[in-house]
C-alpha cells in the first residue's frame, strides 16, 4: 500500500511482516502488503534485515561513491513500531554504506565504490558492531558497488545495479564469501524467502516524487 518520497532500497521479513526501506521512508506491512507502521528518517536509509526483534538498516549520510566524504552508520528498529533503537557507526564502508545481512553470528555490510574500482567489498561485523572483515570479490566493476545483500537458503545474493553498459547481475557467493557466480537475476532493491520460496523486489514510479514497492517471484533456484 502506498507511494513514498524515494525508491525502495531493500526488503526484509520476520516471516509475519515484511519491511520496505524507501530512501528516507521505512514502512512494515502484513505479508499481503497492507501498511502496519512507518516512520520518515534522515535519508539515506538503505538495505536492511531483520535479527532478534530488531530491524538493521544500513545508512549513509554523507557522500556515496567517493573516496572520502560518506558517513556510514547502521541504524536499528523495534519491528514492533519501528521505534529507533540504536545507531553505530560503520567507518570501514568509506564508500557508503548500503545494504546488510545477517548470517551466522555476524552481520555483513555492503555499499557504494567509485567508478575506479573493479572489485567489491563485503564487510563483515560481530553483533555489536565490531569490525572483524573485510572479504574482497574480484568482480570487475559494478554500478555502483553492491546495493543489497541477504542471506538466503543457504548462499549469499548481492544485488547490483545495471546500466546500458552493464548488464543485470546478483552476485551469488558461497558462506565463506570465497568465490562468486553471476546470476542474470535483478535482487538490486531486494531479496527474501517467504513460505520456502524466493522473491525479488521491484520499485516502480507513481509520480515525480512518488514510488511503490512490490514482489515478484525470482527466476533463480
Amino acid at each position: 500500500e502506498g507511494a513514498y518520497d524515494g525508491h525502495l532500497q531493500g526488503v526484509a521479513t520476520d516471516g509475519g511482516a515484511i519491511y520496505w526501506p524507501f530512501t528516507h521512508v521505512i514502512v512494515k506491512t502484513d505479508l499481503k502488503g497492507r501498511v502496519l507502521a512507518s516512520t520518515a528518517q534522515p535519508r539515506h536509509q538503505g538495505d536492511c534485515c531483520v535479527h532478534d526483534g530488531l530491524l538493521y538498516v544500513a545508512v549513509n549520510r554523507g557522500k556515496f561513491n567517493q573516496e572520502t566524504g560518506a558517513v556510514s552508520e547502521v541504524w536499528a528498529y523495534d519491528t514492533r513500531d519501528l521505534a529507533l533503537k540504536n545507531k553505530w557507526k560503520v567507518p570501514e564502508l568509506v564508500h557508503g554504506a548500503g545494504g546488510m545481512t545477517w548470517h551466522d553470528g555476524r552481520f555483513y555490510v555492503v555499499g557504494g565504490l567509485p567508478k575506479t574500482h573493479v572489485r567489491n567489498y563485503v564487510y563483515e561485523y560481530t553483533p555489536d558492531f565490531t569490525f572483524v572483515k573485510r572479504h574482497v570479490l574480484e568482480t570487475g566493476y559494478t554500478v555502483l558497488g553492491i546495493q543489497t545483500a541477504a542471506f538466503e537458503q543457504g548462499r549469499f545474493l548481492f544485488g547490483c545495479y545495471h546500466d546500458k553498459e552493464f548488464p543485470v547481475r546478483t552476485l551469488v557467493c558461497p558462506s565463506d564469501l570465497g568465490s562468486f557466480e553471476v546470476s542474470s537475476e535483478s535482487t538490486d532493491v531486494g531479496v527474501l524467502t517467504l513460505d520456502g520460496s524466493l522473491f525479488c523486489a521491484r520499485t516502480r514510479k507513481a509520480g515525480p516524487r512518488s514510488w511503490g514497492g512490490f514482489l515478484v517471484p525470482a527466476k533463480m533456484r
